[in-house]
């Protein structure tokens, strides 16, 4: 148990995958049954030759890995329309359907696109017969109410996946109320062990595809972590014989190092305003790691815990003024919360064996976490307010969850086949899918935050 603990504290947290000019590969493996069946019907293309890039497969794929939605296949689907106007509102709540997607994409002049599209809420227009009749200004006028989004935009041949994931979001957030994170990115270390610099720290849209390897060496990379503008990672690297925390611009590659103290430097988490850095430390009398926060601009530090034992994996509470960490000051691994104003810290982990890699959700409302019960190491949740506990996962040897922006899914580093892949899981528990790669092992996601 502690020598897995003491693993975790040194290797902290690694990132997702995708291989080198190769699309991600996604399989799910539960929870597609129990989703929201839904209709994204495929563009209609106008113009010469073939569209840069099918949208309606990248919304579709979007829907279904969040969870929450299961899309109809074009083999299922009874039309294929491309207005409100074509649309068999009876033929497809026939299947269960309650929304559909329909669009078009119409070429332009100088390499440029018109992307029109309708989400349309069929049960909704199968109660009306597809209108209602309104006043406006004293007289009746026809109201599409069940039209719930209509856009349109020009793109040009290389922003076809973007404007793709921004539908996916437009969709989700209509039809959930909660915001979409299909334009996320993730940040992890992939290490292939026959290349000259294994250790790779990588960023990539949350899908995988249109990866940037941001830094390769032949020492380990660890512990990614994005500041909270989404321009920046923080993270660990042994290059120079030793644990050093850098941050990187992701669009420039210019790098500063934060810490190089002798012993460990680790576990960077920038405070969600950004001028804050939580990192634990061991270079104090005795050598025991604690946690540490450092303000970015001055340099100054705070040491936040003193405690004996090993103090490390801190997080952010959203509201900026509490953190929770993992400590066995108890005697096993547990997670405890600080408050930054107080200096108290409360156990706030008590199921299973031990408790680790916590993370606090957007809403602040409960928390993510590594647990282990009867040996076996999986996905966690607690809520704050009912002390409720729930499993997530049932795979193996699952470590550090990395939670999306909008507080959706959850991403995380587990073994298949003896070999290190990432996962994801549904806050519910519900949606279960596994990342997997041709070569290499991956660990530890980073999600990012909302991008602009």
């Amino acid at each position: 148990m502690l020598k897995h603990f003491k693993n975790i504290l040194l290797v902290f947290a690694f990132g997702m995958t995708t291989l080198a000019n190769a699309a991600l590969e996604i399989v799910i493996t539960e929870g597609v049954d129990s989703a929201r069946p839904i209709g994204v019907v495929p563009f209609k293309y106008i113009g010469n030759g073939e569209a840069p890039s099918e949208i309606s497969s990248v919304i579709a794929a979007d829907l279904m890995r969040s969870g929450k939605f299961k899309p109809v296949s074009e083999e299922q689907m009874p039309q294929l329309p491309t207005t409100d106007e074509e649309v068999d509102y009876d033929a497809w709540v026939s299947l269960g359907v309650e929304a559909i997607v329909i669009g078009t994409v119409t070429q332009q002049p100088a390499n440029r696109y018109l992307v029109k599209y309708e989400l349309i809420d069929v049960l909704r227009a199968q109660i009306t017969g597809g209108e209602t009749r309104m006043m406006s200004n004293g007289k009746l006028m026809k109201s599409q109410d069940h039209v719930m989004e209509s856009r349109q935009s020009v793109i040009d041949s290389d922003s076809f996946r973007y404007y793709s994931h921004q539908i996916s979001d437009v969709v989700y957030e209509a039809l959930t109320g909660e915001r979409g994170a299909f334009r996320t990115k993730i940040a992890y270390v992939i290490v292939r062990e026959e290349q000259d610099k294994p250790y790779q720290l990588v960023v990539a849209d949350y899908d995988g595809f249109n990866e940037q390897v941001l830094l390769r060496s032949k020492e380990p990379l660890m512990s990614p972590a994005w500041s909270p503008d989404g321009n920046k990672l923080a993270y660990v690297t042994f290059e120079n014989r030793q644990s050093q925390i850098y941050v990187q611009d992701i669009y420039t590659g210019k790098r500063e190092k934060i810490t190089s103290y002798k012993g460990i430097n680790g576990a960077p988490q920038f405070s969600p305003d950004g001028t804050q850095m939580l990192v634990v430390l061991s270079k104090d009398k005795g050598g025991a790691t604690e946690v540490y926060v450092i303000d970015l601009e001055t340099r100054s530090e705070k040491r936040l815990t003193k405690h004996r034992s090993i103090d490390t994996e801190p997080s952010w509470h959203p509201n900026g003024r509490e953190i929770v960490y993992t400590s066995e000051r108890g005697g096993n691994a547990q997670i405890y919360k600080l408050n930054l104003d107080t200096g108290r810290s409360r156990r706030v982990t008590f199921d299973g064996d031990m408790n680790l890699a916590g993370s606090i959700t957007p809403d602040g409302k409960q928390l993510v976490m590594v647990n282990r019960t009867l040996g076996q190491y999986h996905i966690a949740k607690k809520e704050f307010d009912s002390g409720l506990f729930q499993v997530l996962t049932r795979t193996r040897l699952d470590e550090s969850p990395s939670i999306a922006p909008n507080g959706s899914m959850i991403i995380y580093s587990t073994l298949h086949n003896n070999k290190q892949v990432l996962a994801l899981v549904s806050m519910d528990g519900r949606f279960k899918a596994r990342l997997p790669v041709l070569d290499g092992q991956v660990k530890a996601p980073a999600w990012s935050p909302f991008l602009q």
